[in-house]
């Protein structure tokens, strides 16, 4: 009989605790665990960096000799010193471009570093930067370019067959990988091996890129992969730096394939889309992607920099910033004053969350999810909005007057994009004020607006795909 109990009560606890495991229900697509750790990144570098920095080049031809490849003072661990510090969390490199120049000693072809005089042919930039990268506790991504203007059978079966050692290459000799890379600009006038010839190849076929992305999952797990269509990533549809108003993580993927044309139509995203696919917002601190000598006095300004890190990060994006080694192997003083002066801006303005000031209110919620959970700084935890409720207001008061330009608000994506509309307002002394009207929030939503002075702030949310799931709120001043 005391068994009996004893069995009895333990099935009474697992059923309650199935029971508040359950008690979020999911709203598909939903996003993987590679892409959830992807999305707390926020901000990371690209590194242009290879042959077209020598030539003085955007797109190098093929036909480029290695000896032409030449930094004189490369420093990997500047790079990623001066990135670290500027709050970015990793690096990106082109590993290979459409030059198809190997900035390691690739087995598989005689167009690398290793058949270039500097460093005696002894030189594997990837692996000095993957070490860097550990040194400086930033993630370690590559690019590898699908194209390849050099090698004499690109356009043929046997190319893939060489592309995909390559990537083996990579995915195996230099640790862990954070992102795989892959552009959409294939085929084209090339080298070829001499050939010097146009070669075009069927974009959505010819890579077999289910079999291609299979490789990257065995060899590396945990990384993201960014193509136009993902399968983890999708492009912005631009190189401007700004995410779309309205940006949905969720996508109709079955539409997309790499390198196809009018991809900017598909780029906010859909509503209704099947799979869990968000974007990232790519964009060079100079005119160009590669180091020119005469773009130095072009560097992005800080103000600049700080429209786009609103426009990416705050549209639901993660925000790539490129930023072109020089022809000494180092990153430009230009850039760094403009990425610091960024960064400044960021500790400053994002210092002081003045909701820890407030009370937090809302028109209805769920038991175990409280409307403080928005305000405590734990971004695994949230306010739920009871079932079947696609709207809800939340307010936010304080005891006095504060000042804000800057709202914050983030949902809890693990289980689902949601919001579809919202609207902000303060109270004023003639009644409510409308200041902002929004669509999408996603991963991070960053408002900025003119300076506001309110006791208190409310957050409309006017409809939703389910019951909206809110992690965090803040609001700050940054002048």
């Amino acid at each position: 009989m005391k068994k009996f109990f004893i069995i009895s009560f333990l099935l009474i606890i697992c059923y309650s605790c199935v029971k508040n495991k359950e008690e979020i229900e999911m709203v598909y697509p939903i996003p993987t665990e590679r892409q959830l750790s992807w999305q707390k990144l926020d901000y990371y570098a690209f590194i242009h960096f290879n042959m077209n920095t020598f030539t003085n080049k955007e797109w190098g031809f093929g036909d480029e000799h290695p000896d032409q490849f030449n930094p004189t003072e490369l420093d990997t661990d500047q790079w990623a010193k001066v990135i670290s510090e500027v709050g970015m969390k990793g690096i990106i490199i082109t590993a290979k471009h459409h030059d198809g120049f190997c900035l390691w000693p690739s087995s598989y072809t005689d167009h690398s570093v290793k058949n270039s005089k500097w460093r005696n042919g002894e030189a594997d930039i990837i692996k000095d930067l993957a070490e860097s990268c550990k040194k400086y506790n930033l993630k370690f991504g590559v690019y590898l370019s699908p194209w390849d203007r050099n090698h004499e059978d690109y356009g043929k079966p046997e190319y893939i067959s060489y592309f995909r050692n390559q990537l083996r290459e990579l995915l195996t000799n230099y640790g862990d990988i954070f992102e795989v890379w892959f552009d959409g600009a294939n085929g084209g006038d090339g080298y070829y091996g001499g050939a010097n010839e146009v070669r075009k190849v069927d974009k959505k076929n010819y890579y077999d890129w289910e079999n291609t992305v299979k490789i990257v999952r065995e060899l590396q797990p945990d990384a993201v992969i960014f193509s136009d269509a993902g399968p983890d990533i999708r492009w912005v549809g631009n190189e401007k730096g700004y995410a779309n108003q309205t940006t949905w993580s969720p996508i109709l993927k079955d539409s997309l394939y790499p390198g196809m044309l009018n991809f900017n139509k598909f780029s906010a995203g859909q509503e209704n889309g099947t799979h869990w696919i968000p974007t990232e917002t790519d964009v060079s601190i100079r005119p160009g992607w590669y180091y020119h000598p005469e773009q130095d006095d072009q560097v992005k300004s800080v103000e600049k920099l700080i429209d786009i890190y609103f426009n990416s990060i705050g549209l639901n994006s993660a925000l790539l910033l490129n930023i072109p080694v020089d022809t000494r192997g180092l990153i430009h003083e230009n850039d760094e004053a403009s990425l610091r002066g960024l960064n400044n801006f960021i500790e400053s303005a994002f210092d002081q969350n003045l909701v820890k000031k407030s009370r937090i209110y809302v028109e209805s919620s769920r038991e175990k999810f409280k409307p403080e959970l928005m305000i405590d700084e734990d971004l695994e935890s949230f306010w739920a909005s009871p079932k079947h409720s696609n709207s809800n207001l939340i307010e936010i008061k304080f005891d006095e007057k504060i000042e804000f330009d800057i709202l914050e608000i983030s949902e809890a994506i693990k289980y689902g994009q949601r919001i579809k509309s919202f609207e902000i307002s303060i109270e004023t002394p003639s009644g409510w004020k409308n200041i902002f009207e929004g669509s999408t929030i996603g991963n991070r939503r960053l408002v900025r607006i003119d300076s506001q002075k309110t006791s208190t702030v409310r957050i409309q949310i006017i409809d939703s795909k389910g019951p909206p799931l809110i992690s965090n709120i803040g609001l700050f001043l940054s002048n």
